[in-house]
Order: structure tokens, then sequence, then C-alpha cells
């Protein structure tokens, strides 16, 4: 049984709580939080742009701290979850990793690739896992395209376009401040930006396009430049200020032997505009693949089991790595780069 504490009850911690009580062989044992509300239980504060909305929970048997060293205390605890903001990840990782504890840390790694390999050198010389919440590549038609990429089913990768677009997210505090949340790029970007390093490797270097909001990017067209044999890579992504599609995410993934699309628009009045994973093969049929069914925590949940089986296994995960993460963090330091200097940025 891994045993486990979590510290930052927010949306992102309040989705893990919920995605942590469906593993089996894992259970959230302690919660770490200022707000003596939280602590006893009351989440009905808790807003976000997809999941269940906050509510009260039942808390019978979890410990609450109100501080982080309190809670390394507990010598229970096997692993810490960290879902505090982008600019209280390192303090809390480092402080995790010399108590001795593995860690799961809620995405961007950090907010600067100098802290992010600070992160990654601790974890290596304590001996623990640190993983980075990227959840993406769990979402079912996005773990068919990872599959189907690696697998070499369909051939070479040659290239592909990947969407990701939200409505402002007024609920966000800071949310264009760099030295706290990030930005659009670090705090949504950085999932397609995860996703297509892991399967692509990093490209020589990037060129953006965009809008910015002060000193980060607000909306953004950027091109991967792999060189002559590498893959096509573009990418879309940032804010528009009309509340009406509070998300959207899509992309289109050309292989030697099949096109794989995929399109899923969130409108505020309810409707959904999308294309469901559809493969389009060399027969020229078009097929849309059975995907496993789940609520909207299914990859969260998913992406934990992925956590615990790293425990377990005393394996670093291919997917969840701290490597990969920081990785991603500075393909959009690079792309931030670039559109606010009108180059291309070489990414080394």
């Amino acid at each position: 049984m891994v045993n486990v504490g979590m510290i930052g009850i927010g949306f992102m911690g309040m989705i893990h709580y919920l995605a942590h009580g469906q593993l089996r062989g894992a259970r959230v044992a302690a919660i770490c939080s200022r707000d003596a509300k939280k602590r006893a239980g009351d989440w009905r504060g808790i807003q976000g742009n997809f999941g269940p909305p906050g509510a009260k929970m039942d808390l019978k048997g979890v410990r609450g701290y109100t501080t982080l060293d309190e809670m390394l205390a507990d010598g229970d605890l096997d692993l810490i979850d960290v879902c505090l903001p982008p600019s209280m990840h390192e303090t809390a990782v480092m402080a995790a990793l010399d108590a001795e504890k593995h860690v799961v840390c809620e995405k961007p790694i950090a907010l600067t690739t100098a802290a992010a390999n600070r992160m990654v050198k601790k974890a290596r010389r304590k001996q623990r896992k640190l993983c980075i919440a990227h959840v993406l590549p769990y979402f079912p038609e996005f773990a068919f395209a990872r599959k189907a990429i690696v697998s070499g089913k369909y051939g070479r990768m040659l290239g592909g376009r990947f969407t990701r677009v939200i409505s402002d997210p007024k609920w966000i505090k800071d949310f264009y401040n760099p030295e706290t949340v990030g930005g659009p790029i670090i705090d949504l970007h950085i999932h397609d930006a995860h996703f297509v390093r892991m399967l692509c490797g990093m490209p020589n270097a990037v060129f953006a396009q965009g809008r910015m909001h002060g000193d980060v990017v607000q909306f953004m067209e950027s091109q991967w430049l792999y060189g002559d044999d590498g893959p096509t890579i573009a990418m879309s992504c940032g804010v528009i200020q009309q509340q009406g599609r509070p998300f959207t995410h899509a992309f289109e993934i050309h292989l030697e032997r099949a096109t794989l699309l995929f399109n899923m628009a969130a409108m505020s009045d309810g409707t959904v505009d999308s294309t469901p994973l559809t493969v389009l093969n060399a027969a020229g049929k078009v097929v849309h693949p059975k995907l496993p069914e789940g609520d909207s925590i299914a990859g969260f949940v998913s992406e934990l089991r992925e956590v615990c089986r790293s425990i377990n296994s005393d394996r670093e995960s291919e997917i969840l790595g701290g490597d990969l993460a920081r990785d991603a963090l500075l393909l959009c330091q690079r792309q931030t780069q670039s559109v606010a200097s009108g180059r291309i940025v070489k990414v080394c």
C-alpha cells in the first residue's frame, strides 16, 4: 500500500484526491492545507474547467496538517503529491525528497529549467522517484496515438498539428505572471510540448509568432524544426477572450500509412463540437477505433497508477520522468523567446 500525503487542495488537488480514491494499492492518508475548511473536507469553493464541481469530502481517517514540515514528519507516508502553484513546486519537492519521500508533482515541473535540473538531480541523489503529472498521454485519444506511433503499426511519424486553446481563465490568480503561474504556454501548451517531445525527441530549433501579454505569450502559432529528415510539427496554443468556448484540444497526426484525427471543443452552452478519434488508413477507409470508457478523471487514475507502479517496481517512468518534463519546459521557454524576438531560436 502506497500511503499518500497531498499538499495543495485546489482544483488539481481535488482531481488527484478523487483519482487516488479509485486506485488499488494506494490511499490518501494525509492532506496539508492552511485552510481549516479544506482540512475539514469543505471543498465546495473549488472550481475548474472540467470534471466534477467542488463538494464536501469525507476525510474520515485522513490526517490534516497545516504545514508541509508537519506532514513530512509523518513516517507513515511514502509519496507526497504536490498540487501547489508552479512557483512553489521546487521548494515543496526538494523538501519532500530531503525527507526521503517519493514525489509526484503536478505539471509544470517548475518555472525555470535551473529549478527543474535541481529537482531531477536531487531525486537521483536521494534515490527517490520524481514523477511529473503530465496527464495527456493517458487520455484515450492520445494514448491510442502514442501506441500507434511507438508500435510502428502505421509506419513512421511524418508530422502533425497540435492545438490547445482556452478562454481566459479568470478564476486563476496571476495566470499571466511569469513568476507564479507562467501564462498559457507554461500552463497549457506544455501538455503538447511534453507529448511531442516524448514521441519525436528534441527539435533543433523552434519558430513561433503570436501575441504577448506582458512577458508571457497569450497566443502563438509555432513550428518545431527537426531538419530535413525529421517530422513536420506545428502547434497552436493560447487564450481567446471570448468565454463561449472554454476549452478545445485537437491533433492531426500524419503517419506513413495513416492519418489520425481528433478534435474536441467544449462550448459554454453545454454543446460540444467534436471529431472523435478517426483513422484514415492506407486502404482509403475511415475507421473510428473503440476507446476505453471512463469519466473525466479516468486519465488521472491511469497517471497515478503509473506513479505507484514506478515506486513499487523501482523503475523510472518512461512518460512521467523528470528529464522529459524538464525538456518540455525548455521547449516552452524557447517558443516564448521566439515570439518575443520574432526569430528562430535554437533549442539547446
